[in-house]
């Protein structure tokens, strides 16, 4: 057991000789446990110098060296679902030596990526998208006659999101050779691993078990409904003792659950089961944060670690656009108990945490399942409560029908507070780059952007009394320190706010964007306005910015394509203006992992490549190509 981070790289003998899974399989079975231990302490040494998802990684390094143990990788594929735990797999299939450029430019990805490595069978990020992928891989091998394994491992949260289940009702209807494990990390489906299961999980798994299976199948297959009676008969029997009837009834053979940090039986069970056809499913039972004390006691608060700074950090004081929320919802609901806060498993995230204690009946944590909670609030908001829903931009991407179908079109009061709005370190499956282009398509909704933390607080107020739906977004971590007012003053709809008078250069500055082009309005004696909304805009400030000045600037923290600048941009071509526009935003391209202030520099969006941008426009007509958008 570990209980500090190691700041000097750890001996590793055995590890050291393993550069790709065919050297791992050379080794007996008896050095595998010392060679769990040596990958358990690299791995927590490593995401000590870089930072990155932790606890899920550490809780699955046993049954990681299993499954590139047993299965012929990369032949054999492995699908990872969301990510979190891929650090060991990475470490055992050549990328151990470039763990430290993780999140790092030109490094490695968070996360698996197809293009890093051929053991990377799929591009994940976001959660529950193993089974449907692993299967897609299975019915393609099975039409071009390749004989190989398809293995698709996914957690008891992922689990928890119809994809899966949507994946698994297809998995037995295809008849697919598909081996599914469920990791189960947070006992949320079996409490323990008692004596009587693990008996049973053998059991299960045995060759004996199985040949005796498949011979019965193929003899009572022959009598009329022999075989189905046989088969219910077996599933009734299972579900007295272990918990998988429901996947036996999804038509999957179910085995567990075991322990999956008792190697040695996983890969006895993996062995036993390799060259089964049809569907199987294998439930282990792991412990995030396995290894490393603080980890395991708090599984949740070490999801993710911090790089270990040489010169520890100053912390700031100043409360990010999540305490913002957190506590005005609290405000909120301690003034209208109709209020109702809904969540799909970001409670820590989002700030939901003492909402979640102060005001329990009222707050769902719906798990990772973001087309239910929009539709879930759409339920409750048409029966007279407000529903307020706490979701990241990245993840509202998956309820986008929801969005449209069973809100906009009813018109119904919602709110939708959306976090890490913008450029994120985690790389393009996490960055919110899309919601002001995806959102202000749809009719009804109204859609705003603070500049501040107080304009935060006082936008989540206007939105929440606003008859229908409205969405506030806002970045990751701190504004710019503006102080927070208690009192909540409802923002007139659809109006902007000037913050500086220029001459000949207006810049529109969009909520993030309009702190860095502050600097840039003084420099240039630029007019600044705060635009507040993104639908409905204040075409009436449009109107008078382009009257009064030669060149428009809008500036966003969203793709270029479709966003806020676009819609300034209709605006001026509906009324027929004339006046020149120059946009800049995120360009027309996905922007890999850095830190996010080099993100911004990267797109041209710190108040240097604002300026160089502008000027770039007065002396040429055209900007720097870092800023243009890609057709």
């Amino acid at each position: 057991m570990f209980n500090n981070i190691p700041v000097e790289r750890p001996d590793t003998p055995l590890l050291d000789q393993v550069k790709i899974p065919s050297d791992l399989r050379q080794f007996d079975e008896s050095a595998l446990e010392q060679l769990a231990e040596e990958l358990r302490h690299f791995l927590i040494y490593t995401v000590g110098q870089t930072g990155g998802h932790f606890g899920a990684g550490l809780g699955v390094v046993e049954l990681t060296l299993a499954l590139h143990y047993v299965f012929n990788t990369p032949e054999d594929l492995i699908v990872w679902d969301v990510g979190h735990q891929a650090y060991p797999h990475k470490i055992l299939t050549g990328r151990r030596e470039q763990m430290h450029t993780l999140r790092k430019p030109d490094g490695l990805a968070p996360f698996p990526v197809k293009d890093e490595s051929p053991y990377d069978t799929f591009g994940v990020g976001h959660s529950s998208t193993s089974i449907s992928a692993a299967l897609g891989m299975a019915i393609a091998s099975r039409l071009q006659d390749q004989e190989r394994k398809i293995i698709a491992v996914i957690g008891d949260g992922a689990m928890t999101a119809g994809l899966a289940f949507e994946a698994l009702n297809h998995v037995s209807d295809v008849e697919a050779n598909l081996l599914v494990i469920l990791n189960d990390n947070a006992m949320s489906i079996s409490r323990n691993v008692g004596g009587l299961a693990k008996y049973f999980a053998r059991i299960l798994s045995s060759r004996l078990y199985l040949s005796m299976r498949e011979g019965s199948k193929k003899i009572l297959s022959r009598i009329p409904h022999a075989w189905e009676l046989a088969k219910k008969t077996e599933v009734h029997m299972k579900g007295m003792v272990v918990p998988g009837t429901l996947f036996d009834e999804l038509g999957l053979n179910y085995m567990g659950p075991v322990d999956g940090h008792d190697l040695k039986d996983l890969i006895n069970i993996l062995q036993n089961i390799k060259d089964l056809k049809g569907p199987q499913f294998l439930h282990v039972i792991t412990r995030k944060g396995k290894g490393y004390g603080p980890a395991e006691a708090s599984p949740i608060g070490s999801h993710s670690l911090s790089k270990i700074e040489k010169t520890p950090q100053k912390k700031s004081n100043l409360p990010s656009y999540s305490n913002v929320f957190g506590d005005w919802l609290c405000d909120m609901a301690a003034r209208d108990e109709l209020l109702v806060g809904i969540t799909p498993a970001m409670r820590e995230g989002s700030d939901l945490i003492r909402f979640s204690e102060e005001y329990p009946d009222r707050y769902f944590d719906v798990a990772i399942a973001e087309q239910h909670a929009v539709t879930l609030a759409a339920g409750l908001a048409v029966q007279g409560a407000k529903p307020v829903v706490a979701i990241y931009s990245t993840f509202l991407q998956r309820a986008y029908d929801q969005l449209i179908h069973d809100v906009a079109i009813q018109d119904i009061n919602i709110l939708f507070a959306i976090d890490r709005a913008g450029l994120l370190e985690d790389g393009p499956t996490h960055s919110g780059v899309f919601d002001l282009s995806f959102m202000r398509c749809i009719p009804n909704l109204i859609l705003m952007a603070p500049s501040n933390e107080n304009e935060a607080r006082q936008m989540l107020y206007t939105g929440y009394c606003h008859e229908g739906p409205a969405a506030v977004r806002y970045p990751r971590g701190a504004g710019p320190g503006i102080p927070v007012t208690r009192e909540m003053t409802a923002l007139p709809i659809g109006k902007s706010s000037l913050i500086r008078n220029g001459k000949d250069i207006a810049i529109l500055a969009f909520g993030s964007m309009v702190n860095p082009s502050r600097e840039v309005a003084e420099k240039l004696d630029a007019s600044l306005v705060d635009m507040r909304f993104i639908k409905p805009l204040d075409h009436t400030m449009i109107i008078r910015m382009a009257h009064e000045h030669s060149l428009l600037v809008t500036v966003e923290e969203n793709v270029i394509s479709g966003g806020a600048g676009s819609a300034v941009s209709e605006m001026i071509r509906e009324r027929e203006l004339e006046i020149t526009i120059l946009t800049l935003g995120v360009p027309d391209q996905f922007i890999h992992q850095d830190k996010p202030a080099n993100m911004l520099t990267a797109c041209g969006l710190d108040s240097q490549g604002i300026q160089n941008a502008i000027e770039c426009r007065l002396a040429t007509g055209t900007e720097p190509e870092k800023n243009r958008s890609r057709t």
